[in-house]
């Protein structure tokens, strides 16, 4: 049934197609109106041929028998000569696997979210109802301001009453998120989909999979075997929340906890604890976990906060505009509100640069204030990394640009990683025409002027930079570069020393080749140095 089709007809005499949400091995999932009820639908369609149709009635069999907040909610089954045809509730938002991709979650977003969706599994199991198939793609995020989960896709399914479908050898479900005891042949069991919850979350807090490495006989052998401690690879995260995820990840099925004793043990294992006299841990107090917690949070908050302050008080230093001793101020009170809330700490710290360089040019102006807004936009959910840009002018003058990939791993997520490192190179290039100084990598000598002072056009302001850049090819060209070594680094991370020595000859050898006359002896340094720190990583 093709796109064009669907979108003229009236399904079932009832439900009028609007554009497609997606598509996948079981069908298509369309926006829907229900032109009886005026409700918005997910419309699942499904062909009547295979197993596909058998899966699409057990889905909708195991959804009609939840009553939960956390479980995608089912309006009706209906049947025609070609097709199956499941109608849910419609949830604006989006899976918690492109919410990963896109680094928007963090470690107690991530914590929240799978405590939801052990919730809906707590209610799901105690029906005998083993969903089999729980992985990020199948978590939706609601839009709301608060984490609001949903649970999808309860095609494979394993009820009590019913047989499996699945042939003999045959094992349902995702691989990276298979239980160790199911590749073994062993019957899924609610202690499957508990292994299931402990991967997509250790997957969260670690920043990658445990277990897929290449092909699929390696990633078996991997979970055979189990994942690495997440305490080694996440020192800062709380030792109770570490034991938490590790207990959903033992590999005899028969220690993991319950679903929802894993939901209230991971909320606990976020709340702050003391000692009591006599040696056990309690709850403190309202004013005083306030105050744990703001403890806690200090070395979090402490590398955004010391950013702010740095990057306000330079340009308010460096570029003509505000009074004397106002730079000292301006960083102080930049610093100030990053530690109490980093949000505010970037917003003003940002904004304290529009004035400067709104002085020298409204057109330049105009120009900041569309990039520190889409700066702020890619540091909202990640203030930890908002300003790992400033390792650029930091490690230019001792040569240290190499370092730069991984300077800002503390950034979420590979494309963070990458804007992160791209401007790093770009902002050591504007501090260095700044000082009258060679520009990085290629050396040259930094342009006496731009031609944009008291323009007041954006557009000719964003084209004179533009071509400063172009006119610049070896440092454009090692901005790239260090940016998709920043991007890449994560994914040898961990792998061993072999993955670490090709990472760093496979950085040094493209830096070379976009600008052969570079300066080789710091790019070789930085290049052993970032070996030398994969290397040194555990191994998972």
């Amino acid at each position: 049934m093709g796109t064009p089709a669907l979108e003229r007809q009236l399904i079932l005499g009832r439900y009028r197609p609007l554009r497609p949400l997606g598509s996948g091995g079981m069908g298509q999932v369309w926006l829907a109106c229900d032109e009886q009820t005026g409700l918005d639908v997910a419309l699942k369609i499904v062909g009547r041929e295979g197993k596909a149709a058998a899966r699409a009635e057990r889905e909708a069999r195991a959804a009609a028998a939840l009553r939960h907040p956390r479980c995608q909610r089912i309006y009706a089954l209906a049947r025609d000569a070609g097709h199956v045809y499941i109608a849910y509730e419609y949830i604006p938002g989006k899976t918690m696997r492109q919410a990963l991709g896109a680094g928007e979650l963090d470690d107690r977003a991530a914590v929240e979210v799978a405590a939801q969706v052990l919730e809906a599994l707590a209610h799901a199991h105690g029906r005998g109802i083993v969903h089999r198939d729980v992985k990020p793609s199948n978590v939706l995020l609601a839009e709301s301001g608060a984490i609001d989960v949903r649970l999808l896709d309860f095609g494979l399914a394993q009820m009590a009453e019913f047989d499996t479908l699945t042939a003999m050898g045959d094992v349902p479900g995702t691989l990276g998120y298979i239980s160790p005891e199911r590749l073994l042949g062993k019957p899924a069991t609610d202690a499957a989909d508990i292994w299931s919850v402990g991967v997509m979350l250790w997957e969260s807090l670690a920043g990658h999979h445990p277990f897929r490495d290449g092909g699929v006989k390696e990633t078996s052998r991997r979970i055979q075997t189990g994942p690495p401690p997440l305490g080694e690879l996440r020192p800062d995260l709380p030792r109770e929340l570490c034991e938490v995820v590790a207990s959903a990840l033992w590999l005899n099925p028969a220690r993991r906890p319950a679903a929802g004793r894993l939901a209230v043990d991971l909320r606990g294992a976020l709340r702050p604890k003391r000692r009591g006299r006599g040696g056990g841990a309690r709850k403190e107090s309202a004013p005083k976990a306030a105050t744990t917690i703001g403890v806690a949070s200090l070395a979090e908050r402490a590398l955004p906060a010391v950013g702010c302050a740095v990057a306000a008080g330079w340009v308010a230093e460096r570029l003509s505009f505000y009074p004397a001793h106002w730079p000292i101020g301006i960083a102080g009170l930049a610093g100030v509100l990053a530690l109490a809330a980093p949000r505010v700490g970037l917003a003003f710290a940002l904004t304290s640069a529009f004035f400067p360089l709104a002085n020298i040019s409204l057109g330049l102006g105009a120009v900041y204030a569309a990039v520190a807004a889409a700066w702020l936009a890619l540091g909202w959910n990640d203030t930890r990394g908002s300003l790992l840009a400033l390792a650029g002018p930091l490690l230019a003058p001792v040569g240290g640009l190499g370092l730069v990939p991984l300077a800002v791993q503390p950034a979420r997520g590979a494309v963070r990683r990458a804007v992160q490192a791209g401007c790093a190179v770009l902002l050591a290039a504007v501090v260095a025409g700044l000082d009258h100084r060679r520009l990085p990598f290629d050396h040259a000598a930094a342009p006496l002027g731009l031609g944009i002072e008291g323009s007041r056009r954006p557009t000719a302001v964003a084209y004179a930079l533009w071509r400063t850049l172009v006119d610049h090819p070896a440092l454009l060209g090692e901005t790239a570069v260090v940016a998709v070594a920043a991007a890449g680094l994560s994914r040898v991370r961990g792998r061993g020393p072999w993955h670490a020595a090709v990472f760093a000859a496979a950085f040094l050898v493209a830096a070379v080749a976009v600008a052969p006359s570079v300066s080789v002896v710091p790019l070789v340094l930085a290049a052993w140095v970032t070996a030398a720190a994969l290397a040194l990583e555990p191994r998972h």
